[in-house]
């Protein structure tokens, strides 16, 4: 006979088997019992500001590290608070388990205090959602929660615990074998290698080809597949916005990001291209602009874990449905060179005549601060980001050079993300250096999660480019609607006073010769958050950018257009060796 549990100790026991080390959530009457069983549990729990923290947290936590995170939220406003959160794990395929309190069984459906219906709100924005009215269910259920969500496809699942169902007992016993109706991930799944032929086949045969890599790449750990393939082929390589960092930006084949901010010679070659081979990216909006008209030119190989991802939003010729590191294990091992030495030097004087630049103004640019922050980080550093024009600098001008460094909410696009992301990560990698490059209006979203990173003494760094606008929203005001500044105008915060009010060292800084030093502060406190307030240019525009429905190799903001504007100096991204850019070829 196994031993009798209640229902929260046996959610914690299932934690632990799952290796669950950290949690991060707040405490409320709905799930006060599983917060008891996690009191004398290994596992540390970490007391957030916010729900929304929280689930953050988790991600950015998962992010950092490939494991599942966990976050934790009482009934009613708790659970709701995580939705946000929910919905940014899940349109950008995180691994995250959300453990909800629920009021008792007997009153669900009564509009009980504090009852919302959390599976209803969360079941489209979550991969899969358990309600365990049954006690004897909760072993199964937490079970089932983590492996649905770090298989295939990863992504969030939520698991609702009304308050009966903690307190419960029953006989706990684990289950070693998972058997989930209409959800199969096969151990060493097949793969179509008359599939994958055709496409090294089309490889072989391209004379302009691209790789273009997504978030896949990093989630299906096949980063060192994907560098095999690049340098035995010779094809250049771009990355989504999350696809940062699963190439190493200082390779000589590295093209940077593609897309609506992306680099203006990348999206030109793209658009030049004859094969353009995807892998683990899904071809979202962002980066093919008008879709009918992306890489109109090129045929194009599609690699994917998610067959709904397949001719989605753009049409395929050679789909190839699987694990892309299984997948490209097999491509490197029968595919043939095509010679791509005169479309490399076509694309190295594609970089020569478009560069990425910006002009000194003023007062500060956060093009300059973010390049120098990758410059004394080598490129090292986990970076999270929030959402907003400072988003879109750092994945121009912070040069990636290793997986699960970049930490940012792509597909929703959640404002307030990179702060308790940037905690969470420190808590999965508390050896790493780890930054928030934030905007002000972002900043301000969850800055309360300052409380949590100094009561834990969390070393993170995070520096602010201080605008006092919604800086994107302004920019857009400015392109669009003729300048008419809607309620984009931020108050002034004095941030350096705000983060000494949490404990953290709080830094301004507003000419260029003292950003370096500043940063060097920054980077030398090992004991505490601090916080550095770069006051910078209020109407710096983030360029090159694809107008909304335009191709995307119809930029505003181009080169050309820029210099006709100057006169100032020049400054630009800063690559690597022009002359190894051939090498490879």
């Amino acid at each position: 006979m196994a031993a009798k549990m209640k229902g929260a100790q046996i959610l914690v026991e299932c934690l632990k088997r799952e290796g669950v080390e950290v949690a991060f959530g707040i405490p409320g009457g709905a799930n006060l019992p599983t917060f008891d069983a996690l009191y004398n549990s290994p596992i540390k729990v970490i007391l957030t500001a916010h729900e929304q923290g929280a689930a953050h947290m988790a991600d950015g936590y998962a992010r950092a590290t490939g494991k599942v995170g966990v976050c934790l939220a009482t009934s009613g406003p708790g659970a709701t608070n995580l939705v946000t959160g929910i919905a940014t794990a899940f349109m950008d395929s995180i691994p995250v388990v959300a453990i909800t309190g629920q009021v008792r069984t007997s009153v669900i459906g009564n509009d009980a205090f504090q009852e919302a219906d959390t599976i209803g709100i969360t079941r489209p924005i979550t991969k899969h959602s358990y309600l365990v009215k049954d006690v004897r269910d909760m072993a199964r259920v937490v079970r089932e929660a983590f492996y649905i969500a770090s298989t295939g496809r990863p992504g969030p699942v939520l698991i609702d615990l009304p308050v009966d169902s903690t307190v419960a007992e029953t006989e706990f016993i684990y289950p070693e074998q998972i058997n989930i109706r209409g959800y199969r991930i096969q151990a060493s799944p097949l793969i179509d290698r008359a599939a994958i032929h055709r496409a090294a086949e089309a490889i072989a045969q391209s004379k302009q080809p691209i790789i273009y890599a997504g978030a896949g790449v990093i989630h299906g750990t096949a980063f060192a597949e994907l560098l095999e393939l690049a340098h035995k082929t010779h094809i250049p390589v771009t990355t989504s916005l999350l696809g940062l960092g699963g190439f190493p930006e200082t390779d000589s084949l590295s093209l940077g990001m593609l897309g609506m901010h992306g680099f203006e010679y990348t999206n030109y070659a793209v658009a030049q291209c004859d094969l353009l081979i995807g892998i683990g990216a899904r071809f979202d909006d962002r980066v093919t602009g008008k879709p009918d008209e992306f890489a109109r030119r090129a045929k194009k190989i599609h690699v994917d874990v998610d067959p709904s991802s397949i001719n989605k939003t753009v049409v395929v010729d050679y789909p190839i449905i699987g694990d892309v590191k299984q997948v490209l294990q097999e491509l490197n091992r029968i595919v043939q060179a095509p010679d791509t030495r005169a479309w490399l030097a076509t694309i190295q004087k594609m970089r020569q005549e478009y560069p990425l630049l910006y002009r000194e103004k003023e007062k500060l640019l956060p093009q300059f601060i973010i390049q120098e922050i990758s410059e004394l980080t080598k490129g090292n550093a986990v970076v999270a980001t929030g959402v907003g024009q400072h988003q879109m600098w750092t994945a121009q001008f912070y040069q990636f050079n290793r997986p699960r460094s970049m930490i940012t909410s792509g597909g929703l696009g959640t404002m307030g993300f990179g702060l308790p992301a940037a905690i969470g990560a420190q808590f999965g990698r508390p050896d790493a250096v780890v930054w928030d490059i934030d905007g002000d209006g972002s900043f301000q979203m969850t800055t309360q999660e300052l409380a949590t990173a100094s009561k834990h003494k969390l070393p993170i760094k995070v520096a602010i480019m201080n605008n006092q606008h919604h800086g994107m929203v302004r920019q857009w005001q400015d392109l669009f609607y003729q300048g008419r500044h809607a309620q984009s105008e931020i108050n002034p915060v004095d941030f350096v006073r705000l983060a000494e009010a949490y404990g953290c060292v709080g830094i301004r800084v507003e000419k260029k010769d003292d950003v370096r030093p500043a940063i060097e502060r920054a980077m030398a406190i090992t004991d505490r958050p601090t916080v550095m307030d770069f006051v910078v240019e209020e109407t710096e525009d983030c360029w090159p950018m694809i107008a909304p429905g335009k191709p995307h190799d119809q930029m505003l903001g181009t080169y050309e257009t820029l210099k006709q504007a100057g006169g100032v100096p020049q400054h630009r991204r800063s690559d690597p060796d022009e002359e190894a850019k051939l090498s490879l070829g």
